[in-house]
């Protein structure tokens, strides 16, 4: 089973606010001394919506609908709890989630003690569309953009890629422009060469997957 594994890390409190500069020294007055600062609790709101939020990234991405489940339970057991999961934590106890497994329990701790999560996500190849695997075959051609070409135009070939970025269709998706569409359309053209099925511009009026 092919599996592609990116890892991301989502901030809450930056690190900066509560490491101070060991490094400068400013004079006081006697009474005035710097209060030692610090870090602001992350609150079971703040560990919800990073939860919730990272749910929704994974379901964009077509990732494993159990573990976006997970990630969305685990929300949900966190708002629900009497008291702030911080200070369960603090006493070195687990929460009490319903269904909570260890992982995602030390990414909770995680965040709750640095501001900060990693986690990693991955897409299983053999769940993606095979228009969609069609595509990445195609140079330049990743799996979240093989998606997004997939599902916001319509496109589940070379050929198809080719036409969309020749119509200038592509720069028109959020996030690309001339440039990276001008890109596709060359790795398009190269694979469809060496397949000897570059389209012809003659026939540019022909309707593709619905799509004129």
């Amino acid at each position: 089973m092919s599996i592609m594994q990116l890892t991301q890390t989502i901030h809450i409190v930056s690190p900066t606010q509560s490491r101070p500069n060991k490094n400068f020294v400013q004079p006081t007055l006697p009474g005035l001394e710097l209060e030692e600062q610090v870090s602001p609790k992350v609150s079971n709101r703040q560990i919800a919506e990073v939860l919730s939020g990272i749910a929704d990234l994974l379901a964009s991405q077509n990732g494993n609908p159990y573990r976006i489940q997970a990630y969305r339970n685990a929300a949900r057991g966190v708002l629900d709890l009497p008291e702030p999961a911080a200070d369960i934590l603090a006493r070195g106890e687990a929460l009490p989630v319903p269904g909570l497994g260890q992982r995602l329990h030390e990414r909770i701790a995680e965040l709750v003690q640095l501001g900060s999560m990693t986690f990693s996500n991955g897409l299983c190849m053999q769940t993606l569309p095979t228009g969609v695997r069609a595509l990445m075959a195609v140079e330049h051609v990743g799996p979240y953009t093989a998606i997004r070409l997939h599902e916001e135009l319509g496109i589940d070939s070379a050929e198809k890629l080719w036409w969309a970025a020749h119509q200038q269709r592509i720069r028109q998706l959020s996030g690309f422009g001339a440039r990276s569409e001008a890109r596709l359309k060359a790795a398009a053209e190269q694979m469809l060469r060496g397949k000897k099925k570059l389209p012809q511009e003659e026939h540019e009026n022909v309707h593709l997957g619905g799509v004129a």
